[in-house]
């Protein structure tokens, strides 16, 4: 499994903190992880080109901005070489990326105008809880890269795009 990265050293903390998700769900399957870093769109040709020499089996593509503006030469990149990559947002699927697993916007823009809504009303951002995202969906893109996808997965899929 390759894990497409970044420069970590402009990396949020939630980025790092998928990244060290990634390694540790590698190491409990058993997976071989070899991370990839991108600090530009100029990277990713070479990144692809060393995820397909190192014979990697799928990519996960960690979503930051340089990631999101070249969403679709990522997934063009993937289905040239071939690569079953799996994306942090359903809009990756739609741009012809395999699959999606990550939490379901709109439902935390509805949370998000709920709390603009309570600001407004006069409470202080500062005494409003934080809050976790608590819908995620999966998205599968039956399109991509013509793959064979067990029905036990498509069946957890929130989303088949046939």
């Amino acid at each position: 499994m390759a894990c497409a990265s970044w420069d970590t050293s402009r990396a949020g903390t939630s980025s790092l903190s998928l990244l060290k998700g990634t390694t540790a769900s590698a190491v409990t399957a058993q997976l071989l992880q070899q991370s990839v870093e991108v600090r530009s769109s100029a990277d990713l040709e070479g990144a692809f080109a060393a995820m397909t020499k190192e014979r990697a089996g799928a990519v996960i593509v960690l979503q930051d901005g340089l990631t999101i503006r070249h969403r679709a030469q990522i997934v063009e990149l993937s289905a040239q070489r071939r690569l079953p990559a799996m994306y942090e947002a359903r809009d990756w699927t739609a741009a012809g990326g395999l699959m999606a697993f990550g939490a379901n916007d709109a439902d935390m823009y509805r949370r998000a105008a709920t709390y603009v809504d309570k600001i407004l009303r006069g409470a202080r951002p500062a005494d409003l809880p934080v809050e976790q995202p608590t819908k995620f969906e999966l998205v599968i893109n039956l399109k991509a890269l013509g793959l064979t996808i067990p029905p036990s997965l498509l069946q957890r899929a929130d989303q088949v795009i046939e």
